[in-house]
């Protein structure tokens, strides 16, 4: 089952084959394979890039590991 990586909530609606949506903290998640990708919705409807604030751990284990 899909978690938000955000506030852990299990209320994820699918949007797109490889797009979902947290009904809990409303962001935009896209998944491919193990790859994921989050994104803040604006008001405008373009989406903003979170994977900074949310991967940067794993970026700096791959980057420590090569």
């Amino acid at each position: 089952m899909l978690r938000c990586p955000n506030c852990n909530s299990k209320d994820i609606g699918k949007i797109g084959s490889h797009q979902f949506y947290c009904w809990g903290c409303f962001i935009e998640l896209t998944v491919n394979g193990e790859k994921m990708s989050v994104f803040q919705v604006e008001e405008d409807g373009t989406l903003s890039s979170l994977d900074d604030l949310f991967f940067e751990e794993e970026i700096a284990q791959e980057v420590h590991a090569n």
